[in-house]
């Protein structure tokens, strides 16, 4: 029998140097374990990461982690690096429109 996990974002607080992230994973009826992530301000000062898309990066890195440890990571604290910040831009990032589309002004 598999059990479902349940996934919440709680919140995050900012500290002087990095802004930490908190998840709770509920699993079954009674067992839940919280889960912290944290990215460096700098992250955000130099905009390589944007404060609307953190927690989404800490979910994806989470979900990473439970599916690499059967739901069951040994840690409960985990860093953001820059590759996985790199990582998340290039595959969020939409792509461009080919330049050679021509214009076509609205008919009246």
């Amino acid at each position: 029998m598999t059990n479902t996990l349940y996934v919440q974002y709680v919140g995050f607080v900012s500290k002087p140097r990095v802004r930490e992230y908190t998840f709770n994973v509920k699993e079954g009826a009674d067992k839940f374990r919280e889960f912290q992530f944290t990215i460096s301000n700098d992250a955000f000062l130099s905009n390589r990461a944007r404060y609307q898309d953190a927690p989404d990066i800490c979910s994806h890195r989470l979900h990473f982690e439970l599916a690499g440890a059967s739901n069951h990571p040994e840690k409960t604290h985990y860093t953001i690096t820059d590759t996985e910040i790199d990582d998340y831009r290039t595959a969020h990032t939409p792509k461009a429109k080919p330049s050679w589309q021509k214009y076509r002004p609205a008919e009246q």
